[in-house]
Order: structure tokens, then C-alpha cells, then sequence
């Protein structure tokens, strides 16, 4: 079990659509913050590998997205591909525009999928017989979020609820839940961060983590559904 939530995130790939398919992954990593601005994709060989792909198309994929801005190719001994990518800063109106691009009924689905589908993973991960290891892992996860400076919040708050979705060991509910948050994300990242929703969030946090350490599925739904539910309430201030 990996520490990030990279596995589900970067498994085999479609033999199909491969290039497409690798780029959709890549840009997952990207937009979801896994690899946070500045940091390095895994290296070249390892990724083929996780992928399933040969590196001549992982090689496509990442020049694509050199091209396109999300990454920076660099040689050498010290190079790799890094993530120059960065989410606009959230500006007046910006909310509104990402839920036209939406659609309509489409912000209500998303937001009712990430529903069922965290709390599931919260509710599959208390029944779990958690290593220490893993119990370690959740609680880091928690603390990252809670020292995390207002520029990295929304980043760490992605780490920490994937990796209650990584840690059940399933990879299709991995997979889910970064999908999941993907369709959300640039709604939370075009919210400003506001201390006391982030101080509501810490204690709902708590909870979420003190229930599944517990082995109590009920009150670790019941805390997803609180800490989702103000997300949903957050949203529909900002477009009133």
C-alpha cells in the first residue's frame, strides 16, 4: 500500500486509447494535486511499468502536457517531469462560470456521487482491520491538512480524503473516489479558504478519522455526510 494515493490513481491503462488514456491519469495526478506544483512525476521506467504502457507513449502523454502547460521535461541527472501547474487563485464570478461549464443538474450528481461514493470508502475502512502502518498513514494525513498554510489546504484536504478511499486496499474504490474529486475540484479550488469553515472542517476531520480508527461504520458515515453536507452549503453561498 502506497503512502499517496498514487496507485489506483496511475494503475494499467487500456491498450485502446492508451495515449488518452494516460494523459486523462496524468492530468488526475496533476489537477488533484498528488504531486503538488514544483514536485516530480515518478520516474520515467517505473511509470511505464504502472501503467502498463511502453514509454514511447508515456513519453507522448508527458510532451503533450509539457506542450499544454502542466509540466516541465527536464534532463540531466537531477531531471524528471515536474508539475509547473498551478490553480488559478479563485476570483469573483469563477464559481459561477465552473458550474455553467457543468451544466445543468450536473453540480447536484456530482456532489451526491462524491456522497455515496466517501461514504463508502469511510464505511468499508472501519470494518477494515487497519494496520498500524495504516492507522499511522490516516493520522499523518489528518495532520498534513491541519498545519497545512492556506496556498496548500485544498491540496492536503485532497490527500487526506483519497487516502481514506486508497487504504481500504481497493483500487476500484480508489479509482472512484479520485474521480469523485475530480469532478469537484475546480468548484472547491474557485472557493476562497475561509478560517472558520476551515476550523469546521478540522473538527469533522476528526471525527471522520477518530470513527474509522474506532471500527465504527455508522459514526464514520455520519461524519463524511456532516463534513460533506457544509461543503454543499458553502457552494450554494457563494453562487446565491
Amino acid at each position: 500500500m502506497g503512502e499517496q494515493p498514487l496507485v489506483a490513481l496511475l494503475g494499467p491503462v487500456r491498450a485502446g486509447n492508451a495515449f488518452e488514456e494516460t494523459v486523462e491519469r496524468l492530468l488526475q495526478v496533476i489537477k488533484l494535486g498528488v504531486v503538488a506544483p514544483g514536485g516530480k512525476l515518478p520516474p520515467e521506467r517505473e511509470l511505464a511499468v504502472q501503467l502498463g504502457i511502453s514509454r514511447v507513449t508515456l513519453r507522448e502523454a508527458i510532451r503533450a502536457l509539457q506542450e499544454a502547460g502542466y509540466l516541465d521535461v527536464r534532463r540531466g541527472r537531477y531531471g524528471g517531469a515536474f508539475v509547473v501547474y498551478e490553480p488559478p487563485l479563485p476570483g469573483r464570478g469563477d464559481l459561477r462560470e465552473v458550474v455553467r461549464r457543468m451544466g445543468p443538474g450536473e453540480l447536484d450528481d456530482a456532489l451526491t456521487f462524491r456522497m455515496a461514493i466517501e461514504c463508502g470508502a469511510a464505511q468499508v475502512l472501519a470494518t477494515t482491520g487497519l494496520t498500524e502502518g495504516r492507522r499511522e498513514v490516516l493520522r499523518r494525513r489528518l495532520a498534513d491538512v491541519n498545519d497545512a498554510a492556506p496556498a496548500d489546504y485544498r491540496r492536503l484536504d485532497t490527500a487526506f480524503h483519497l487516502a481514506i478511499a486508497e487504504l481500504t486496499g481497493s483500487a476500484l474504490l480508489a479509482s472512484a473516489a479520485a474521480d469523485a474529486r475530480l469532478r469537484v475540484t475546480d468548484l472547491l479550488n474557485a472557493i476562497p479558504v475561509l478560517g472558520p469553515n476551515i476550523d469546521h472542517a478540522a473538527a469533522q476531520h476528526a471525527a471522520m478519522v477518530a470513527a474509522i480508527l474506532d471500527g465504527d461504520p455508522e459514526a464514520a458515515r455520519r461524519a463524511v455526510v456532516e463534513h460533506l453536507e457544509g461543503t454543499a452549503a458553502l457552494l450554494r453561498a457563494f453562487l446565491a
